[in-house]
């Protein structure tokens, strides 16, 4: 059990992340995730989360744990192609996690996603969180665009756009 990530978790709440990621940014963000859209065949949702709950905390949860169970739970599997991407930031932990559906992840791979990740941590720590967020999108979103191009037919948005504040 760690003590030190617990009380961060603890000691942060809601108002942390609207200070963070005011409605400004959100929509900036919420735009990004349209524009790189209009380049591929896939989907990209953005979720951030203060901190978790006490009992998952308490049970050692990761990031990683937490950002699978968000990927389930909005659906971003429920795709077509099976190329859904959810990034998730875990706030308290300045913890950024890529999941991906198998579709796009067996053909990228998890080093792939890592590097994304850990450039948008680097982002962070220089307290460029918007910024951070939206070099991120447009990189997962060359990505499914080399691997998924618009096809040029009328482009369905099977998941929205809008960020997520969990």
């Amino acid at each position: 059990m760690n003590i030190k990530r617990i009380i961060k978790h603890l000691s942060i709440g809601n108002a942390a992340m609207r200070r963070t990621f005011p409605l400004a940014a959100l929509e900036r963000i919420e735009r990004a995730i349209a524009e790189a859209e209009q380049t591929h065949a896939g989907q990209i949702r953005f979720a951030v989360e203060a901190a978790l709950d006490i009992k998952p905390l308490l049970a050692g949860q990761t990031a990683r744990e937490r950002a699978i169970e968000v990927f389930s739970n909005l659906r971003v599997w429920d795709t077509e192609h099976n190329n859904g991407v959810l990034v998730y930031l875990l706030l308290a932990d300045r913890d950024v996690e890529i999941v991906a559906d198998r579709g796009i992840h067996v053909r990228l791979g998890p080093a792939v996603w890592e590097n994304v990740c850990r450039e948008m941590e680097s982002a962070f720590r220089q307290g460029k969180f918007e910024a951070g967020v939206i070099a991120g999108v447009q990189r997962v979103g060359a990505h499914l665009a080399q691997h998924y191009p618009h096809s040029g037919t009328n482009k369905i948005n099977e998941l929205p756009d809008k960020p997520i504040l969990i």
